[in-house]
């Protein structure tokens, strides 16, 4: 089994709802079976906590759902995973510093360089501090990029590391 990771910086708000929205993707296309897929966060103040209720609520609002537990991010990761998905360029930086091995750095990827019609390293804004129109624009983007990126994957133009 394949696994990829979304990580953003506590686990509660961004990488669950892409944690949910590529999932779901991901069962659509028949890829579900293959390719599981979690989150976590670069720090650990949420740890063991559930999601934001205004993510939550914002992927009921898309027909998703998540039973989601907030979890941290460690090197030891790296060794189970064939790709992580950074949310922004703060985490993405902090990943590739832990990365075990250069191939473990290099399998840090931005989410959003999977949305063609985005600029590259264009980051999924935290919407933490906002309201629910902040939660909404944030999985607009997320959906953006995880099609972007089921469509690479089916299409094989995504290399999983081995």
């Amino acid at each position: 089994m394949t696994a990829v990771a979304m990580v953003c910086m506590g686990n509660i708000c961004r990488s669950p709802m892409a944690e949910a929205v590529l999932r779901d993707r991901l069962d659509v296309v028949g890829l579900g079976g293959e390719i599981t897929v979690e989150s976590s966060g670069t720090g650990g103040w949420h740890v063991g906590d559930r999601a934001d209720p205004r993510a939550l609520a914002a992927l009921v609002r898309r027909g998703l759902e998540l039973d989601h537990r907030a979890r941290q991010f460690g090197s030891a990761d790296f060794a189970r995973l064939r790709l992580v998905i950074a949310l922004d360029g703060d985490n993405h930086r902090h990943l590739q510093r832990i990365a075990p091995t250069a191939d473990d750095a290099a399998s840090v990827r931005l989410l959003m360089d999977f949305d063609p019609t985005a600029e590259p390293g264009t980051p999924v804004p935290d919407p933490y501090y906002g309201g629910p129109e902040d939660f909404e624009h944030a999985l607009d983007l997320i959906e953006r990029a995880c099609d972007g990126m089921v469509l690479q994957l089916v299409q094989g133009t995504l290399e999983l590391r081995v």
